[in-house]
């Protein structure tokens, strides 16, 4: 187990510890050895991504086109270009794209960037999405690389897809091809729903890219990180909060931006897609009538209400890039058995399944546990309409909360003579964006929604002042359309509303 700094000088946390050094590829790779295959390392003027060279271009490894989509990738989870943070310096340092030699799949990639202007500390992030160690390129690694953050990344283990048929209105012979919406001719292939590729992966290799990246920070300093944060968007916020319940000795605390909440039991991605897919079909054909009994089931399966504006409400967009899609890939994972469109996307019922196959013992296998043993913040939107944030975000701190009462039940009946209470568990904290979205790019369609990027680096910045300094987090709250995270919330707790026009 690698130790836990508690208290440092203050000089020594704010000082660069090799300022104006430069690390080599040879000293970092010398140290990291077999443990990689193919690895490209290289002396960079700027690891940020005003560098071209910082992030690959698509399909740049000679795999199936779509199979490595690195540029695409960090768009995904980032504010359009003009909405997002500037970058205001040039962070000279070290690169290290590589595969990870010990998977037996050979798709686990690696990536690494070590800034010579270092703070001592290491970002772990994780991917949504099965998007590459590239996701995070734009929404986390710019932001800390510029403080002197080390920053690694990984992809889950998996690489992204490959086209199966660009113009079919019938399945494919494939049997693993997904349709991008119910009216598209276009099909997939996702790499994880290969043999091999058990969603259980996404925790070990989280925890594998944070052993490989201290390695490779010591060889390249010549000292540990002192302190190691992990961050991450959607199924890369999942990641998070598997990071900080099994790997205490590796994580001192984590960011999870909309993590994707997994449970064997309800809610859960199978049991609410179907109902939105299933009676989208009225909901337009209701001329998206917000009383409509299709509207009113959406709703009810938790999603957030519909936002009205010609061409595409926010509903279509969601209908026509994630919901069914989502709820094959997933599918054809969990629950392979099941006739994915013969049957139907829609009219999938989870709980009948249970019987009949194994798709809730698959469920269990890579649940969270709310038993988090570091500081953890989650920060989500209340107009997530991919992960609905009482099924989700909420979902999860429900389960810390039950977590932490069992765990303080279990110590005083048992009398150990131990902490108690609060003082006993790490803190936890949920910052609800008040009009969130799951895609920060929608905001260009629908100028109600609210960003949530800023409000993620900020807690990212909040969870370090606590880790470091043991300043207490702000409370639970929901943060007010063009307000911050901050210490006395004029609406703590959840946010009675999730739509404010």
């Amino acid at each position: 187990m690698f130790p836990r700094i508690r208290c440092a000088p203050l000089l020594l946390l704010l000082v660069p510890f090799s300022a104006g050094a430069e690390v080599t590829c040879a000293d970092v790779l010398k140290s990291l050895g077999g443990r990689l295959a193919d690895p490209s390392c290289f002396q960079s003027t700027d690891l940020t991504t005003a560098n071209t060279l910082t992030t690959p271009a698509n399909n740049s490894l000679g795999l199936a086109p779509g199979a490595f989509t690195p540029t695409t990738d960090r768009d995904v989870i980032a504010p359009s270009a003009a909405k997002r943070k500037p970058i205001t310096k040039t962070v000279p340092g070290l690169q290290l794209n590589a595969r990870i030699a010990s998977d037996p799949t050979g798709q686990a990639r690696f990536l690494l960037r070590l800034p010579n202007d270092w703070n001592g500390r290491l970002v772990v992030a994780g991917a949504s999405g099965t998007r590459s160690e590239f996701n995070g390129d734009f929404a986390w690694s710019d932001y800390v690389v510029q403080q002197g953050y080390a920053y690694a990344s990984q992809n889950k283990g998996v690489l992204n897809l490959f086209v199966v048929s660009l113009n079919s209105a019938t399945p494919p012979a494939d049997p693993l091809a997904c349709r991008l919406n119910p009216a598209s001719t276009f099909w997939v292939h996702f790499f994880d729903n290969d043999p091999g590729q058990p969603f259980t992966r996404w925790a070990e290799f989280m925890i594998e890219a944070a052993q490989l990246a201290r390695d490779g920070v010591k060889a390249g300093y010549g000292r540990s990180p002192r302190f190691t944060y992990a961050v991450g968007t959607s199924n890369g916020g999942y990641q998070v909060r598997r990071a900080v319940e099994l790997a205490p000795g590796l994580f001192d605390g984590g960011v999870d931006w909309e993590g994707t909440f997994v449970d064997e039991h309800a809610p859960n991605l199978l049991t609410d897609l179907p109902a939105a897919i299933f009676n989208f079909p009225d909901y337009v054909a209701s001329n998206f009538d917000p009383a409509s009994t299709a509207a009113k089931n959406i709703r009810d399966a938790g999603y957030p209400p519909d936002i009205i504006k010609e061409p595409l409400t926010m509903w279509n967009r969601y209908s026509n890039q994630f919901w069914e899609v989502t709820q094959c890939q997933w599918q054809k994972r969990l629950d392979p058995s099941y006739d994915t469109y013969g049957s139907g996307t829609g009219t999938y019922n989870y709980v009948s399944r249970l019987s009949v196959s194994d798709v809730g013992a698959q469920f269990a296998a890579f649940a969270t546990t709310g038993k988090i043993r570091r500081p953890l913040v989650t920060v989500a939107g209340t107009m997530d309409a991919l992960l609905p944030i009482d099924h989700h975000a909420r979902a999860y701190a429900r389960k810390v909360a039950a977590a932490s009462k069992h765990k303080r039940d279990d110590d005083d009946d048992g009398d150990r003579g131990g902490r108690h209470g609060d003082d006993d568990k790490p803190a936890y904290r949920l910052y609800e964006i008040q009009n969130g979205n799951h895609i920060e790019t929608f905001q260009d369609f629908f100028p109600q929604l609210e960003l949530i990027e800023p409000h993620a680096q900020r807690a990212f910045d909040l969870l370090v002042n606590h880790v470091e300094r043991d300043v207490p987090l702000p409370p639970d709250q929901c943060v007010a359309r063009g307000g911050s995270i901050s210490e006395s919330p004029a609406q703590a707790g959840h946010c009675a509303s999730l739509f404010v026009p």
